[in-house]
């Protein structure tokens, strides 16, 4: 890939760095075993880590209410850790990319601590503060992700701060021009450490509408949202107005105005908004994020007419912008169980890892996707996720997709020598690193192979895609350009079947060695066993 460009086509592995390797036996993950395991990330093939939330915080939201942007927090380690560990991943040619978190901070964090002692210190101005209606109710009717108003009151201002997620994590004044500057400059501290680029959370959160408008119901037969639980009454309003604001747009072109300063960076954008896929093509148009990714195939529907559909759709509106696709991560419930029910195949989850890293644009892969892992079943007593603590039974959070990795099969999984922060499930112990490693079967030894594959063929990395009609539940596209086409098929049923091929494809040469359950191509058939693939050169 050209300078500047190394994350065009790049597969991301995202680590938990809770549940990742825990080098010191407290039971929770940490800097240190993340360096401990960084080899067997880089045999996999993959690009770049994303590394969640290492930095300072009450662990709330398990990293994602930030004390101090600019620290480690002691459980992970400490810069001199980050330092070693960012040494060591461009040792062995990757690149690393951090969380950051723009929108909200944890309450603990000095900044909200000085900001809600009066309503005129030099920092009273950094949150969202409005006063109650008459009534002494909330100023509108904004509602948190994770249940009930958006809205806490704070007896020392006698003002509601707002908080899209838990009541600990207030919301910033992005509004506020000092706000914008303070998350410019802990930006340029870890650019300055060295990394690679950021994934910024729920970047479209960042601006709040300056009128404080109610949000509009929304009808009931439309209640079906993206990446938050049934039943939670977010679902029941059009978020028009306590997020995706039309300010954001010149704030993410200062961030990128700073990032092209360094070079070789990238900032990789999650985004959750009444129309994400619109979302993610506006922000990603040229002088601002360089990807964006959404919950588009992070949901229950897995079909061959969803998936183009959710891409072409994309691709439709993303005329300027690279995509990023994702099918598991921190948040949502494993993909070989979401989509493979309760005993997935592997040659399921080697066929999932396979289909999205085939799609345009860049991929992240969730660590253990590589081992197949199915979720986890967490007892309540056992939860941590305030998220699946507050709507348990319907929901049971997102613990089961956090549990920490399997290395060996002992008690602790090779993960750690104490108590592990979550249980360990024993089907997952069974999947582990090690036994894996020595099963040329296994979906390790096949999610290896794909990914060395893929890099060698250009037309999969950088190449355009066009859809290839085929019925259920056959999905076919064509990646490349004139001179370097591939055809990819895919069977995404338990059940086996033939295709025949569209006249186009007179003239087809299967590739093999790319380590999926490979189909076979009979004159102008292709025969596809149970979650099989075809990849051929299209002469």
């Amino acid at each position: 890939m050209s300078d500047n460009r190394w994350w065009r086509g790049a597969v991301i592995y995202q680590i938990y760095p809770r549940s990742f390797m825990d080098s010191d036996g407290d039971g929770v993950g940490d800097l240190p075993g993340i360096i401990d395991r960084l080899a067997h990330v880089a045999s996999l093939g993959v690009d770049a880590i994303w590394i969640s939330p290492f930095f300072r915080s009450p662990m709330a939201d398990y990293g994602y209410d930030i004390a101090d942007q600019c620290d480690v927090d002691p459980m992970f380690g400490t810069l001199a850790d980050f330092d070693a560990l960012l040494a060591k991943a461009h040792a062995l040619g990757l690149k690393v990319m951090i969380d950051q978190v723009f929108s909200h901070t944890s309450d603990a964090h000095a900044w909200f601590e000085e900001s809600r002692q009066s309503r005129d210190n030099p920092k009273a101005n950094w949150y969202v503060w409005a006063d109650a209606k008459p009534d002494g109710t909330p100023p509108n009717n904004w509602l948190s992700i994770f249940g009930g108003p958006a809205w806490r009151w704070d007896p020392r201002r006698c003002q509601y701060y707002l908080h899209n997620f838990l009541s600990s994590q207030p919301d910033l004044n992005f509004h506020n021009p000092d706000v914008q500057q303070a998350t410019l400059d802990y930006v340029k501290f870890w650019l300055d450490r060295g990394v690679d680029g950021f994934r910024l959370d729920s970047i479209n959160f960042c601006f709040h509408d300056a009128q404080l408008r109610d949000n509009p119901p929304k009808p009931e037969a439309l209640r079906v949202g993206r990446g938050f639980a049934p039943d939670n009454p977010y679902a029941f309003q059009y978020h028009w107005y306590n997020n995706t604001q039309p300010e954001n747009i010149g704030f993410l072109e200062r961030l990128r105005a700073l990032m092209d300063e360094y070079g070789d960076v990238a900032a990789l954008g999650e985004i959750s908004a009444e129309d994400s896929l619109a979302t993610t093509a506006e922000y990603t148009s040229p002088g601002r994020l360089h990807m964006g990714y959404s919950f588009e195939l992070l949901v229950d529907d897995f079909s061959a007419g969803y998936i183009r559909d959710t891409v072409e759709r994309l691709e439709a509106a993303m005329t300027d912008g690279w995509p990023c696709w994702a099918i598991s991560n921190h948040d949502v419930q494993r993909a070989v169980t979401r989509w493979g029910g309760a005993q997935p195949s592997d040659d399921f989850a080697r066929q999932l890892v396979g289909l999205v890293c085939a799609l345009r644009g860049s991929v992240c892969l969730y660590q253990g996707e590589e081992l197949g892992l199915p979720e986890a079943e967490v007892p309540f007593e056992q939860l941590r996720d305030p998220y699946g603590i507050a709507f348990w039974p319907n929901f049971k959070g997102r613990d089961g997709c956090r549990t920490p990795m399997p290395w060996t099969a002992s008690t602790g999984a090779g993960f750690t020598t104490g108590q592990p922060w979550l249980p360990i499930p024993d089907a997952h112990r069974a999947l582990n690193v090690e036994a894996q490693s020595r099963d040329d079967g296994s979906v390790l030894a096949g999610v290896r192979r794909f990914l060395h594959w893929r890099r060698a063929q250009p037309a999969l990395v950088t190449g355009t895609q066009c859809f290839v009609d085929a019925p259920e539940p056959v999905l076919a596209f064509v990646r490349g350009d004139s001179d370097d086409r591939v055809l990819a098929v895919f069977n995404l049923s338990e059940q086996a079947l033939d295709w025949t091929l569209p006249a186009e494809f007179a003239r087809l040469r299967v590739l093999d060695g790319h380590g999926l359950l490979a189909g076979v191509l009979d004159g102008d058939r292709v025969r596809l066993p149970p979650h099989a693939a075809l990849f051929a050169a299209v002469d």
